[in-house]
């Protein structure tokens, strides 16, 4: 595998800095991820804001910094693009739309121009889009330009979840039946994970059908515009018939109930229990007993997702999170939404609805 060459939009948080505050496993930065990485090395930067782009050359030693991210795409020529901007486009620490009228959405605006540029490879901050009218015009983009496409939904790259799927999809737990998620979240920010998670984990069938609301329950949706990023509870129909809920406490946690057996990451992916159903065998009922299995070392996710580009790219194989799964994914998101919009009541996918707009940090 030969060295590609990355330039990064937005020189905060998740481009450069996120390190800094106790994440793990690292590396968790962009950049720091590529210099971890033996296939990517970083090649020029972008950042509207001077001090940022001058904090960036004094840590990590770039030279090719630009304020203008389609002159960095002319001048550097970069095979990796690593979006990671705020999703609204305002800077931190704005929590809201300013008004009613706002409907950035920087991730998808800057996605679609960086496709139609023929930037071969991106990773894009989540959540991708803020409405689905955004979504499909990055699917659209990127379908059209053969862009191998990742987002940064960072548990499906995440070995310690592996180990959880693989034994899902081995059957260890027999016909999985039911999932759930367990942490209260808001939903562009976090649950964006916690679907794409449960999606994950059993292989990826379609999502038939969601159902969800907003807390509090009595908030009511104007103009097809939400103007924060909202808590919410969710309810999912797959198409082999596995339902999954959100749990809005504990932990960041992830169970699987099987026919013959339950599997639950625990402590936000640290540790995995796993119990298989010996009343069964032995015609009892309500003997389940905890078995062991193998764990692994935790690596970098960052390192993962952007060497599964490279991968994607040199084999010519979908990517984890190519773009179909995460257009699905994104919609099952922001069908929560509307079905609270409706009271709570089943929506079918695909929605009919395209501009819902759900705003996010």
């Amino acid at each position: 595998m030969k060295s590609y060459r990355v330039g990064i939009i937005g020189l905060g948080r998740m481009g450069s800095t996120i390190d800094d505050e106790g994440h793990s496993p690292l590396p968790y930065s962009i950049a720091a991820s590529c210099r971890a990485s033996d296939h990517l090395d970083i090649a020029a930067g972008c950042d509207l804001h001077v001090e940022k782009r001058e904090a960036f050359k004094d840590r990590w030693g770039v030279e090719a910094l630009y304020e203008d991210y389609m002159e960095m795409v002319r001048q550097e020529q970069p095979d990796i693009v690593a979006v990671c901007t705020t999703a609204s486009g305002l800077p931190k620490p704005a929590r809201e739309a300013p008004d009613a009228g706002f409907r950035g959405d920087s991730h998808a605006e800057l996605s679609v121009a960086l496709a139609n540029a023929g930037v071969p490879m991106l990773y894009v901050e989540k959540a991708v889009a803020s409405s689905m009218a955004g979504m499909d015009a990055v699917h659209d983009a990127v379908k059209k330009n053969n862009t191998v496409f990742n987002s940064g939904v960072l548990r499906r790259f995440d070995n310690r979840y592996d180990v959880v799927r693989d034994a899902v999809l081995r059957g260890d737990v027999g016909e999985p039946k039911a999932v759930v998620h367990y942490a209260q979240s808001s939903l562009m920010h976090g649950h964006i994970h916690s679907i794409d998670t449960v999606s994950w984990l059993i292989g990826d069938p379609a999502i038939k059908a969601v159902r969800g609301e907003i807390i509090p329950r009595d908030y009511v949706i104007e103009n097809n515009h939400i103007p924060y990023d909202p808590v919410a509870t969710y309810q999912l129909a797959f198409e082999n018939d596995v339902q999954a809920w959100s749990v809005p406490a504990a932990g960041w946690e992830f169970e699987i109930i099987g026919s013959e057996g339950i599997i639950r990451s625990q402590n936000n992916g640290a540790s995995v229990s796993y119990r298989t159903d010996q009343g069964g065998k032995q015609g009892k009922r309500n003997l389940w007993e905890e078995t062991s299995i193998d764990f692994v070392t935790p690596k970098s996710t960052v390192v993962s997702c952007l060497e599964d580009l490279v991968e994607s790219y040199e084999a010519g194989n979908p990517s984890r999170g190519h773009i179909d799964v995460t257009h699905h994914i994104t919609e099952a998101c922001i069908a929560v939404a509307e079905s609270h919009k409706q009271g709570g009541a089943w929506v079918d996918l695909p929605l009919n609805g395209r501009d819902l707009y759900i705003w996010h940090v």
